[in-house]
């Protein structure tokens, strides 16, 4: 079985092929943890998206023809592969994103998942039908796939955010081409041969790799029916725009910034453990981090920073290859930079900076040159400072004080991006009342990163998705599919004279 290591450089994967030119432009890959680079990602343009089209249009109508089932049994075996590779998988997730290990293992599970409910696809694509709606009129409607669809990915989760798009696309009878981050593209690599493997013919699957080119040429294309994106919010605002322009069906997950209220009943212990685990797993480089911890009383904001502040200290920042390690280094260097450049801002616009991560310094040798930042803690942050108001995507943890249940629920309303958001209280009235009242599209009750299981969705509110459905479960298979609705009679002999009126059936 050839993989992704097989060559020095990352290319594409096309009809079911490796596509590796040699006179294309090539982006280096970097290892966080070391800060080297052994490896090149190939860059493609217009050209390779059009190879890609072709070849999952001459796929499509074999793959839509076929069985829901007998597609939900080829996925049922790279479900089988992925759990036996798991390992391999992780592995290549934490050389070329940073994360831990046993992170990069959540990851794939995670993604996993939605594959499992991507085998329930044929009850869900099974239609509805009314027989005798009329004099011998029956009635059904059914769930179509809608062609050859793509999905745009971030660096932030390789392998766990285009299974967020492609089990539900490929379950429905869809083609799907994957443009995954060139910062770490080689896991797009080894999904796509473990496909081929399961039995997913040739085209059906392709991934194109390459920055804004090849993003561009898929908004435009005639033969792409449908876009999946998710990434900031200029970036998701973009492509849902340029999308529908183009007549596309398109869902864009734009940016995050999500809160968690603590009432002063809360166990501090839990919110603790809770806050440390959200805002610093995988380097905050997440759109489902808390990134701003709202107190309810100034006590209670003083006893938590207290007990963060000794938390933070003792957080073990490390490379993957220590098993120790709680927290890896930054994707790469420019996002390194970009997230000191927010704790210099905080600084000077006057929040309480309690602990700078710019403090730490990595002693591991053959480690000194990662993208290794420690966690930073502010506290005293008002709405108005740039590390409020913006996605850092980095490990900053910011404390906004407010005095009463109404001011912290007031403050989320009150952010333009909608994402997540979490509250951590004893009191089942105050958490019922703040689930259905916080504008907010995905809710957690004590639980710090409600990520939907597989069964429901994943989405935001305002500025954080941009279109009518939210990812996988049954809103992925409302996205995949369109609805035809047939009307249908057979003539019994009798004859029929035409009706220049509105038809009516009942």
């Amino acid at each position: 079985m050839r993989t992704a290591k097989d060559t020095k450089d990352v290319g594409h994967y096309i009809g079911g092929a490796h596509l590796l030119e040699a006179d294309a432009p090539r982006q280096a890959i970097y290892d966080p943890a070391t800060g080297e680079s052994a490896r090149s990602v190939v860059l493609g343009g217009a050209r390779e998206v059009d190879l890609a089209v072709e070849a999952a249009r001459s796929a499509w109508r074999g793959w839509a023809a076929m069985p829901s089932l007998r597609r939900a049994r080829v996925l049922d075996e790279f479900r089988r592969l992925m759990n036996e590779r798991r390992e391999v998988l992780a592995r290549v997730i934490s050389s070329e994103h940073g994360k831990t290990h046993e992170d990069a293992l959540g990851e794939v599970t995670r993604g996993i998942e939605v594959l499992e409910f991507a085998f329930g696809a044929p009850h869900l694509l099974k239609g509805d039908y009314s027989e005798g709606v009329g004099g011998g009129v029956d009635a059904y409607s059914v769930r179509q796939p809608l062609g050859v669809v793509a999905g745009i990915t971030p660096f932030n989760f390789p392998c766990m955010v285009p299974m967020w798009m492609y089990p539900m696309a490929l379950a429905c009878g869809n083609c799907f081409i994957l443009k995954p981050s060139e910062r770490d593209p080689s896991a797009s690599l080894l999904m796509a041969e473990w496909l081929s493997e399961a039995g997913v013919p040739p085209g059906v699957f392709g991934v194109v790799q390459g920055g804004r080119d090849v993003v561009e040429a898929l908004l435009s294309h005639e033969g792409v029916s449908a876009i999946s994106f998710v990434g900031s919010t200029p970036v998701a605002r973009h492509i849902y725009a340029t999308g529908a322009r183009h007549g596309k069906r398109v869902q864009a997950l734009g940016g995050a910034k999500n809160h968690m209220v603590i009432l002063p009943d809360a166990d501090l212990d839990m919110v603790t453990n809770a806050l440390m685990g959200s805002a610093f797993g995988s380097a905050g480089e997440r759109c489902m981090a808390i990134s701003v911890a709202v107190p309810v009383g100034e006590a209670l904001a003083d006893a938590l920073v207290e007990r963060l502040v000794s938390r933070i200290g003792d957080l073990r920042v490390g490379p993957a290859s220590d098993g120790a390690s709680e927290m890896g280094p930054l994707v790469t260097a420019e996002h390194l930079s970009r997230v000191r450049g927010y704790i210099e801002a905080g600084v000077s616009e006057g929040a309480s900076l309690v602990v700078d991560g710019r403090e730490f310094r990595q002693t591991l040798q053959g480690y000194e040159g990662g993208y290794y930042l420690g966690g930073s803690l502010f506290d005293r942050v008002t709405p108005e400072m740039s590390i409020y108001r913006d996605e850092i995507f980095g490990p900053v943890l910011g404390v906004v004080r407010r005095d009463s249940y109404e001011e912290a629920l007031s403050l989320i309303r009150g952010h333009p991006q909608a994402n997540g958001v979490a509250i951590f209280t004893r009191d089942g009235d105050a958490a019922s009342a703040f689930a259905r009242d916080v504008e907010v599209g995905m809710v957690g009750v004590n639980v710090p990163i409600p990520v939907p299981m597989a069964f429901h969705s994943f989405g935001g509110w305002k500025g954080s998705l941009f279109g009518d459905h939210h990812v996988y479960g049954e809103e992925g298979v409302r996205f995949y599919t369109r609805l035809k609705a047939v009307t249908m009679r057979w003539p019994r002999g009798q004859r029929e004279d035409p009706e220049f009126v509105m038809p009516t059936l009942g």
